[in-house]
């Protein structure tokens, strides 16, 4: 079987496989990038740039339900959570096309003598390479493509080996796109590359930086790489998220919100709450609530109206889920729910009583499992919200205002979600610490990571 290919993970079957690209194509491919980028890119003004982007914002919009079956089949997500996808990609590409002007309009300078001007002009650097993960096929694409585009730069794009029919259709917007505005055809180049072939991008001169969203392993990885042809690198990697609940006027809201935070995505988000920290006098009552709410969405068929859990993204997804959740069982922790895994479909699982002492109190669970703690303080929650090697995400809930900003100022996290789940949009950075990776993406932020600040002083 090809590297390259869609195997529906509520079936099994093999929909569709892609042939690799050749070293020579690959060759063409970085080619085309880099003359994307001098004959067009740094060329063309802000303006056009933000023409193109929006008009891939526009034509995700008029092919949604398209895109959207096709990730179903890829990697398993409900239809309507497929669609939702898509949406919200059309809206980060849309929300840079707004705002490019604004972004990168030129910084004055106050000098402190002499006469003249000073300013910020700010620069696409070149050839950027993307290294996409399977988990949200279209939005981590608009993430990092819709800013950099926008900034100048021209993108070679190596999607996950299981989602290359979305791959080529986010090529195709793009190809589309580029025709019509009659922009250079390369300004977005998909590439179907093996992990050997990347190694050279990334060492290629006329790649100037890397964007990797994934593994620890693959961001390391490709860290390594990086840093050995000094080239900039954004890593956006994963996670064990933190739910902390000190009070609340509304515990089955909070508790209906913890169950999202979880499931979302069919539990496989980096930045989905993944460890329920509770405190004493609310703990029996939200683990009984909880417990009852995130089993009730049992794994169904992703097509299928009403589908809050469709099948994990492939067979060897399932299978690591069942040895982590295994593992952590024999290890010792208590098991208030488990159902029983069929094919690729996980039920939702519980587990209490996780010790620092269990392979599972630091490792990423990525499906639908959650573990509760309880603790006696704000002291004691904020420490073990930290005692975890990511920092990417968090979630704090607590009816004291004065509260809850203390302990997101204490929180080692990249982002501090206050009384809400899922709220990301197209204008709030994302990104993490520790080895949760480095950079930002979406907001003003992530047009500032590949770009040439430049100087340019005037006598």
């Amino acid at each position: 079987m090809s590297q390259y290919a869609v195997v529906n993970p509520a079936t099994g079957e093999t929909l569709r496989e892609y042939p690799t690209i050749t070293d020579a194509e690959l060759q063409e491919a970085v080619g085309a990038a880099s003359s994307a980028f001098e004959d067009w890119s740094r060329r063309a003004s802000v303006a056009d740039r933000a023409a193109l982007i929006a008009r891939v914002a526009a034509l995700h919009e008029e092919r949604k339900d398209a895109l959207a079956e096709i990730i179903v089949r890829e990697m398993g997500k409900p239809l309507d959570q497929a669609v939702g996808e898509v949406e919200f990609a059309a809206a980060i590409y849309q929300y840079y096309a707004d705002h490019a002007e604004e972004f990168l309009a030129d910084e004055k300078i106050e000098l402190s003598d002499g006469t003249g001007q000073a300013f910020i002009r700010r620069a696409g650097l070149g050839v950027l390479l993307g290294i996409m993960p399977w988990n949200f096929p279209y939005y981590q694409v608009a993430r990092f493509a819709g800013p950099n585009i926008v900034a100048g730069n021209t993108i070679l794009l190596k999607h996950a080996p299981q989602c290359p029919e979305s791959a080529a259709a986010i090529a195709q917007i793009f190809d589309d796109a580029e025709a019509e505005l009659g922009a250079h055809d390369s300004v977005y180049v998909n590439i179907y590359a093996t992990n050997e072939q990347i190694a050279t991008v990334i060492a290629d001169p006329r790649v100037q930086g890397v964007s990797v969203t994934g593994s620890e392993r693959a961001g390391a990885a490709v860290a390594q790489l990086a840093g050995q042809n000094l080239k900039k690198v954004v890593l956006e990697l994963g996670g064990s998220d933190p739910f902390i609940l000190l009070s609340t006027a509304d515990l089955d809201a909070a508790v209906q919100d913890a169950a999202n935070a979880r499931l979302d995505n069919n539990g496989q988000s980096c930045n989905a709450a993944k460890r329920f920290i509770v405190i004493d006098d609310l703990y029996e009552e939200f683990a009984a609530k909880f417990t009852s709410v995130f089993t009730d969405a049992q794994p169904a068929d992703p097509f299928a109206d009403g589908t809050l859990l469709g099948p994990l993204s492939s067979t060897a997804a399932a299978d690591r889920l069942e040895e982590q959740l295994g593992r952590a069982i024999s290890q010792g922790a208590t098991v208030l729910a488990k159902g029983e895994r069929s094919g690729n479909f996980f039920p939702p699982a519980v587990l209490a009583d996780v010790t620092p002492t269990m392979d599972a109190y630091r490792e990423e669970f990525f499906g639908p499992v959650a573990a509760l703690y309880r603790v006696s303080s704000e002291e004691e929650a904020i420490a073990l919200a930290n005692d975890t090697p990511f920092g990417l995400g968090s979630y704090v809930y607590t009816t004291d205002e004065e509260q809850a900003l203390r302990v997101a100022d204490r929180i080692d996290a990249g982002m501090v979600w206050v009384n809400l789940v899922l709220g990301d949009a197209a204008e709030l950075p994302f990104g993490g610490v520790k080895r949760s990776g480095s950079g930002r993406e979406m907001g003003r932020f992530a047009v500032e990571e590949f770009v040439n600040k430049k100087l340019i002083r005037i006598a």
